[in-house]
């Protein structure tokens, strides 16, 4: 099984860390593997929801363009231009959709991918700190070993050799971690300057690309059907379902 940068490492007996700095330094770090997490959900996220709205302008366009081309439209002087503007409608919309991906790639999409490439370099910080905490530690052992042992001339020597490991040692995990302990926070914090600028910029995409479908569309249903802009939805559910039935008493039309 590989083994995680980010996950908690078990406890020595007895550590170079105390508990309460060892827990502190791991509140800080599950907080940026969650926000890793995070940032990599609302990348793929984002990505789907561009695709899902172009996907659906496709659709909507080959609907119209289909409709504009098929025998049920054509030569029909009513039916014949109201598809016509549909398609036109359809056609224009798609741009606005298409500005709206674009901002959705520039503000959000590449911005987190650039975020989440940080991660492998803290991740690697870690890992350097714990391999760093465990040398700290056998050197602190061995120190202790020695200190236990007869006064003896060899001994002396031993215990002078362990103790000046031990202070490199110590120099060396000192460093890496006063740096993580200093610098988690600050990347953690940071993430409000680095995406709020980003949602606000796509929320104001959005506003202007549903500000337009709404005043497109507005527009359509106004040429299509002017004359039922007063009616009330019931009233016209009626006479649709009229129309329905006028069609199914047709001799030719079996009811099933």
């Amino acid at each position: 099984m590989s083994w995680n940068p980010f996950s908690r490492s078990s406890a020595p007996k007895r550590s170079g860390v105390t508990i309460s700095a060892q827990k502190e330094f791991e509140r800080e770090r599950k907080k940026l593997e969650q926000l890793d997490e995070q940032a990599k959900k609302l990348y793929k996220d984002t990505k789907r929801c561009a695709e899902s709205m172009a996907t659906s302008s496709k659709l909507e366009g080959k609907i119209s363009q289909d409709l504009v081309s098929s025998a049920l439209c054509q030569n029909e002087d009513e039916l014949q231009p109201a598809m016509e503007d549909w398609n036109a409608a359809v056609a224009k919309l798609d741009l606005h959709m298409q500005a709206t991906n674009s901002v959705a790639q520039r503000t959000v999409v590449e911005p987190m991918k650039k975020f989440t490439n940080i991660f492998p370099s803290l991740q690697n910080a870690v890992k350097k700190r714990e391999q760093s905490l465990q040398e700290y530690n056998r050197c602190q052992a061995k120190v202790e070993k020695y200190k236990d042992k007869e006064r003896t001339g060899p001994n002396r020597v031993k215990l002078d050799t362990c103790q000046k490991a031990l202070a490199v040692a110590k120099e060396d995990f000192d460093a890496q971690n006063n740096a993580l302990i200093e610098d988690m926070p600050k990347l953690y914090e940071g993430r409000i300057d680095y995406f709020q600028p980003s949602f606000q910029a796509l929320i104001k995409s959005q506003v202007t690309y549903f500000t337009e479908a709404h005043k497109i569309y507005t527009e359509l249903s106004d040429q299509l059907s002017p004359e039922q802009d007063d009616i009330p939805d019931d009233e016209y559910d009626q006479q649709l379902q009229q129309k329905l039935a006028d069609i199914k008493a047709l001799s030719i039309v079996v009811d099933d």
